[in-house]
């Protein structure tokens, strides 16, 4: 008998060092690729600590934690202000901006009208009937509302209806007063024929790379990420600049939950959950990504990182 609760506690011994703790991190699709070298940095740094990384759009890792009350350590969200405006100050006491980025139209060399495309005709190459682009699902991931975003701003730098020409029959509607616009998304909404709708912007890519769709609205950060071709869009429109953040407040996206969102420079944010259950290794993680080691390996994945991060707590 003594030999077997030896031989047991051998064996949970073994299982604890084999298994060791973990970080379970929620976060933006657009994230994917720096986190994942950031991992590897990491685990190296930190032996016996497993990263446990769960991308989606970043409504939905919150709505995770908020919701649906999935274990969780730490959120990174593509739009810093869902962590204040859904977390807080039950969920999280606190918020670090910590990288920037822009939008852009992504293709291939396979795209219709490739050899066409430019700054200047885009959106006129998106009307027509033969091309297929997308977006992701605005309710979902902050670059589908940002896409709407830009092409309101687009309609109003071009002076054309483009807005309304692309985004007809979606159910996707468009109010102008006094110098504002309010984007009102339905709950669920269905795209008309040539307009593509994913859960979130990377989840475009491989339709892209395929062939079954022509152009994505995406990060810059992951057009080049992925050899992607693109189209830079003008500051005015592309929610990169701090000079133009007055322009961009012009639009608000009403979600299908009701929620609005304002147009803002596009800053990521990053948190640790409440409660998390594994508090310990949620801060060092938290602590590498907004380290200047992390900024460095954002840099590298072609994203602009911001350090010293930028510390938002409740209250504040």
């Amino acid at each position: 008998m003594r030999k077997f609760l030896v031989l047991v506690v051998s064996l949970l011994s073994l299982f604890s060092v084999s298994f060791g703790e973990e970080v379970i991190v929620f976060h933006a699709g657009s994230l994917s690729v720096p986190f994942r070298k950031m991992k590897a940095v990491f685990e190296k740094e930190h032996p016996g600590t497993e990263v446990r990384l769960e991308p989606s759009g970043s409504v939905k890792a919150i709505r995770k934690v908020t919701d649906l009350n999935k274990p969780c350590d730490v959120v990174a969200s593509a739009d810093y202000s869902l962590i204040p405006e859904m977390m807080f100050p039950e969920f999280a006491d606190h918020v670090k901006v910590f990288a920037t980025n822009e939008l852009v139209l992504c293709y291939t060399p396979k795209s219709r009208f490739a050899d066409r495309v430019n700054g200047n005709n885009w959106f006129e190459i998106l009307k027509r009937k033969e091309v297929k682009w997308g977006i992701s699902n605005p309710n979902l991931d902050p670059c589908g509302y940002r896409a709407l975003m830009m092409l309101s701003l687009a309609s109003d730098y071009y002076g054309e209806p483009i807005f309304e020409e692309l985004l007809s029959g979606t159910g996707i509607k468009i109010a102008r007063k006094g110098g504002k616009e309010i984007i009102s998304v339905p709950r669920v909404f269905r795209p008309r024929g040539n307009l593509t709708v994913r859960p979130k912007a990377v989840a475009l890519l491989g339709l892209l790379e395929s062939g079954a769709i022509d152009y994505a609205v995406e990060y810059k950060s992951v057009a080049l990420q992925h050899g992607l071709k693109f189209v830079e869009l003008p500051k005015e429109i592309n929610l990169s600049s701090l000079k133009f953040r007055d322009n961009y407040a012009k639009v608000s996206v009403k979600l299908g939950n009701g929620k609005t969102v304002t147009g803002r420079p596009i800053a990521y944010g990053i948190t640790t959950v409440k409660g998390a259950p594994h508090p310990k290794e949620a801060e060092l993680w938290e602590e590498f990504v907004t380290s200047k080691e992390g900024a460095q390996i954002l840099k590298e994945c072609y994203q602009n990182p911001v350090y010293p991060p930028k510390v938002i707590k409740v209250g504040e």
